[in-house]
């Protein structure tokens, strides 16, 4: 840590400059080292113990992927057979375990964020978590938290929650919880600032025809980044993750999974984030200077897939042994992953993979990619489901936000003719599964695309649930599930007494290309003639209800308050029990309580145009200037005073809800004192030895393009292939980068998330919520802060709850703000600060209908 915290915050404060003046990430060194604070201290105790008796060559198999598509995972480590530590299974996905069968298929982050509701993240989460353990996986690739939602046309907004920092925080965390309570490590991702699919990855923006060289860079100064971008992850780290995937993109003209300032500041010295950290596949760019910038594992281990080359494997025990990386850092490396691995139970638990993620064959070669080691059987096409379907059923119902309603829903189910319109009504004529990786937009949308996916082990669409609904009650229903079919609506619209329009709008990951889309959105306009379908419609029925299944915000300005669309229903992307959760809400067996994740506005141009599509600094990294600051979604909206049609927060139900007496009363909290101090020296936990002891073993059968630690060869130069081994170490050793003495504690650190001081309870809210209605349902009470500077948004969302409220019922709604939560970032200090400005709360039930409001009383 060879600079000044004053230096660090002068130069993050100008990391977004002018056009001519590339951003820049100032260098933070060394890697800090694990401690096994609080509740990891067990597990960390016994990673020591384990680390300890293993060579180098043994901890640097833990490090290092074997490459991609050689074992049954998407990635998978060495192991330590001698102490009987098995390689690790990384697999994907948020939302399901990925390239699998017999698994569930999951709601997507997106429509968790749209219940508002902890349990069922938890709840989400555990049953992923024992679906991942029951195929053998030990760590889930997931969930997410970047993209946080910066632009809505972005590819990936829909694997993560929303674009609020607090809202997606306490999902990010209750998600991992549940995850590792099952036994599997968690992984969060994308750290940090990915928030565009465009320029991600030089290589494959140069297959789009992008003449660049340099994967794009996200330029975010410190403010931006503690207050929005970080804040989720500081949650994550609060709730234990085991491990945090770092990013494809740079921050400020540095690769994110070699990003010392990101790695070894943020995320270990002020987060003090225990577990380890893993590279997104082929994020890696580096060998020594990744591993002392603060990256723990090399996914999926070769430089490029299949390359049969590592940035570590031997080349890090090479590093090793030749001293430009210090035997302490690969052992905080192995501690780190066994920490995690013991954290959550997963010795007792672990199980070989019994699937591959490479064929559904039941017999294959053990190593795929290459067709060598034995002809075993790779499948057992083990079910995993369990009930899951129900909590996915749940998800599905308690997610889809009801928009407008003019007295029309629920349904009755004694409706004449029902008419099912839209090919989103329907099935995809490939089938569920028919397009790798849902590269597709056939049929109805139930997740995006990319590797954030599951396959299905069904998709009920809204046709067949819709139907069976209709039939039981003995009336009519067709369907016309050609988009394109207008004459065909209208004439069927013309006859229906109920109209159920189905639209969406669909994005995914940047290496599938789908209608020109490559992973993010060309705009936020509805696919597949989507405004056209809702028109001819509503033109020719007077009880039109559109619903909509979406990666985010699209635009309903054309048709969102024609007189005959009586209703309009968001469902999200809900997972294999779409039209079954959606006939529940449809039918009132639900009554709806979800709200909207994000804000609807009235044009594209209302949201500004983030994303960047277009190279703007020659064949160089492309330039994301983040200049908006904090100002992203409702809290754009509310700087500019533009009115949106839905706003974020918002969600009608079946039933009415009053709030009234609003209560604030201050706790007393210890005061905030900045953390002091030093850590301890690193600790070394053997001795490299000679490159003598780290020839390949003898009898060894070694595998084509598999990742080894071993070396072919005493001569280290010849062993690494390395042109630029014989280079001075001075050149490429950071200063202080091998330092492993004791090392200051920040200002803002000295625990998991932060200061511990940050999460001192300083005021308690509390307000009466009535049902003023004639049936149960759940409100959403949300509370609003305003910071009250002249730099701060309108209002910040700080806390909320999903709660069931019966007829004429009242229930004292209460909760606590924190010193985080009223806590702005001092650049210059390093440090979180409440600022002198007066500042207010606000209860209601989305970001614009806030109908109590009281000062706050100034509290430090």
């Amino acid at each position: 840590m060879k600079f000044t915290w004053i230096e660090a915050a002068a130069l993050t404060a100008a990391s977004v400059v002018s056009a001519d003046e590339l951003a820049y990430s100032p260098p933070f060194y060394p890697s800090p080292w694990a401690n096994g604070k609080g509740e990891w201290a067990d597990a960390y105790k016994r990673a020591v113990d384990i680390v300890s008796q293993m060579t180098l060559a043994e901890k640097v198999n833990l490090t290092t992927g074997t490459g991609w598509e050689l074992e049954k995972c998407v990635g998978q480590t060495g192991g330590v057979p001698r102490l009987g530590i098995p390689g690790m299974c990384g697999q994907d996905s948020p939302l399901g375990v990925r390239d699998s069968d017999y698994n569930s298929a999951f709601p997507a982050g997106i429509n968790v964020a749209a219940s508002w509701n902890k349990d069922l993240a938890y709840l989400r989460g555990k049953a992923m978590g024992q679906e991942f353990s029951d195929k053998g996986a030990d760590i889930q690739l997931g969930p997410v938290a970047g993209p946080l939602g910066r632009s809505p046309d972005g590819g990936r907004n829909w694997e993560g929650f929303a674009p609020d920092p607090a809202l997606t925080g306490v999902l990010f965390a209750e998600t991992i919880k549940g995850i590792q309570d099952a036994g599997v490590v968690a992984t969060a991702k994308h750290f940090i600032g990915y928030e565009q699919e465009h320029f991600r990855q030089a290589p494959e923006a140069q297959g789009y025809g992008y003449n660049i060289t340099e994967s794009g860079s996200a330029n975010i100064d410190d403010k931006t980044m503690h207050e929005l971008y970080l804040w989720p992850f500081a949650d994550a780290v609060r709730a234990g993750v085991g491990a945090v995937m770092c990013s494809y993109n740079q921050i400020n003209n540095s690769y994110g999974c070699q990003n010392s300032y990101a790695l070894n500041k943020l995320l270990k010295s002020e987060l003090e984030f225990q577990g380890f950290v893993m590279s997104d596949w082929e994020a890696h760019h580096s060998g020594v200077g990744a591993a002392l910038a603060g990256l723990d594992m090399s996914m999926p281990g070769d430089v490029t897939y299949d390359s049969g080359t590592s940035y570590w494997g031997a080349n890090l025990t090479i590093s090793v042994l030749n001293g430009t990386v210090p035997q302490w850092r690969v052992d905080d490396m192995a501690v780190r992953i066994m920490a995690a691995y013991y954290k959550v139970g997963r010795d007792r638990l672990w199980t070989p993979p019994n699937f591959s993620s490479w064929t559904r064959d039941e017999y294959g070669y053990k190593y795929y990619y290459v067709s060598e080691g034995p002809y075993e059987k790779v499948n057992q096409f083990v079910n995993v489901q369990r009930n899951h379907s129900e909590l996915i059923r749940r998800i599905g119902a308690d997610s889809t936000v009801l928009l407008k309603n003019e007295n029309v829903l629920p349904l009755t189910g004694k409706e004449r003719l029902v008419a099912l319109i839209g090919e989103d009504a329907g099935s995809n004529a490939y089938g569920a599964n028919g397009c790798s990786d849902r590269g597709c937009n056939n049929g109805t949308l139930a997740m995006g695309w990319g590797s954030g996916t599951s396959n299905y082990p069904y998709l009920i669409t809204p046709e067949q649930a819709i139907q069976n609904e209709v039939i039981k009650n003995k009336g009519n229903v067709f369907a016309v599930t050609d988009s394109w079919a207008i004459d065909q609506i209208e004439a069927l619209a013309k006859q229906a007494s109920v109209s159920l329009v189905f639209v969406n709008a669909d994005s995914g990951e940047g290496y599938i290309d789908v209608d020109g889309n490559m992973g993010d959105r060309n705009n936020i306009t509805l696919w597949g003639n989507g405004d056209n379908v809702v028109k001819a419609a509503a033109n020719n029925c007077n009880n039109t209800i559109v619903i909509i299944h979406s990666v985010g915000p699209v635009l309903v300005t054309e048709w969102y308050d024609h007189p005959n669309v009586t209703g309009i229903l968001w469902a999200g992307l809900p997972g294999q029990e779409s039209g079954n959760s959606l006939a529940d809400v449809l039918y009132g067996r639900v009554n709806p309580g979800a709200k909207s994740p994000f804000t609807w506005g009235k044009t594209r141009e209302s949201y500004r145009n983030y994303l960047i599509t277009e190279a703007n600094n020659g064949d160089g990294a492309p330039q994301e200037d983040f200049t908006e600051g904090i100002f992203i979604d409702y809290r754009g909206f509310d700087k500019r005073n533009e009115t949106p049609i839905f706003e974020f927060g918002y969600g009608l139900s079946y039933t009415t809800f009053n709030y009234s007496n609003l209560q604030v009363q201050t706790l007393n909290a210890s005061a905030y004192t900045p953390a002091t101090g030093k850590t301890e020296a690193a600790p070394t936990l053997g001795e490299a030895g000679n490159a003598s002891d780290y020839l390949y073993p003898d009898g060894l059968e070694r595998i084509t393009d598999f990742i080894y630690p071993w070396l072919n060869t005493t001569d280290l130069q010849a062993a690494s292939g390395d042109a630029s081994y014989g280079l001075n170490a001075s050149e490429y050793i950071p200063e202080g980068g091998t330092d492993g003495s004791a090392q200051p504690i920040l200002a803002a650190g000295g625990g998991p998330g932060g200061n511990p001081r940050l999460y001192d309870e300083l005021i308690r809210v509390s307000a009466t919520i009535k049902n003023t209605g004639k049936i149960a349902g759940d409100e959403v009470p949300q509370l609003y802060v305003s910071l009250g500077g002249p730099d701060d948004a309108k209002i910040v969302l700080r806390k909320f709850d999903r709660i069931t409220i019966q007829p004429s019922q009242e229930v004292e709604w209460s909760t606590t703000l924190t010193r985080r939560d009223l806590a702005n970032w001092d650049v210059a200090a390093q440090d979180w600060t409440i600022t002198s400005y007066p500042k207010t709360v606000y209860v209601g039930s989305s970001s614009r209908k806030l109908p109590l409001r009281a000062a706050l009383p100034t509290v430090q």
